[in-house]
């Protein structure tokens, strides 16, 4: 079915206006969107709970907030500051590898490029895209598990990949909305469109969904 995509983005904006921004836009807002910052909290932010990822970068970044303090610190170190964020020991080597790359490479500037960033090991591209958009106000649509189940479910896109989401999204999806995507869908997908018996009942998009692969629902 055609989806109105400007109706749809309305109905979620209402929705948002009312919530909790996701942490990595906090932390932009808090660092002045510093590309650096962001692109380690986005590190540290993989398969973290919001506040623990708060936490652990605030603290992370009081002792070292350059790519030259990271490196001069300890692995063990930084670890000890990212902690309890998941994977925290691989993160901690990330982190520290992609401030030493940053320095011999980019003179320790964050490069203004997707394709530049997913050159360092541990970058994804959904890291590399929310940085774009967080660190440098370029308008790209960050797809991440919340965006490309969700953008399935209503039967916006039929696709297997967030690369191809990511791809589609960006024939359909007017540019004006593309930055704002991921902040709300992501915590749509948190509160409402959840991966496992989403609440439809109170959904605020149930008339323009097709409910795609939805076998429970609240």
């Amino acid at each position: 079915m055609h989806k109105n995509i400007d109706t749809i983005f309305a109905l979620l904006l209402e929705f948002y206006k009312n919530q909790e921004e996701p942490s990595i836009t906090k932390l932009a807002k808090l660092y002045k969107n510093d590309p650096f910052k962001i692109l380690l909290s986005t590190i540290i932010s993989l398969r973290t709970k919001d506040e623990v990822t708060i936490a652990s970068s605030k603290k992370l970044f009081l002792v070292a907030d350059t790519p030259e303090k990271i490196v001069s610190l300890s692995t063990d170190e930084i670890e000890k500051l990212i902690f309890p964020a998941g994977f925290y020991k691989k993160k901690a080597l990330t982190i520290k590898n992609i401030s030493q790359k940053l320095i011999e490479e980019y003179n320790s500037r964050v490069p203004e490029s997707i394709d530049e960033l997913l050159k360092f090991k541990g970058v994804g591209r959904k890291t590399a895209t929310l940085v774009m958009i967080e660190g440098f106000h370029k308008n790209e649509v960050c797809v991440d598990t919340h965006v490309h189940r969700i953008s399935n479910r209503i039967g916006l896109v039929n696709t297997k990949s967030p690369e191809e989401t990511e791809t589609s999204l960006k024939k359909i999806v007017p540019e004006k909305y593309w930055i704002k995507l991921n902040e709300i869908l992501v915590v749509y997908g948190q509160k409402i469109c959840k991966p496992i018996s989403p609440l439809c009942s109170t959904c605020f998009i149930n008339k323009h969904c097709d409910r795609i692969n939805v076998n429970k629902m609240r």
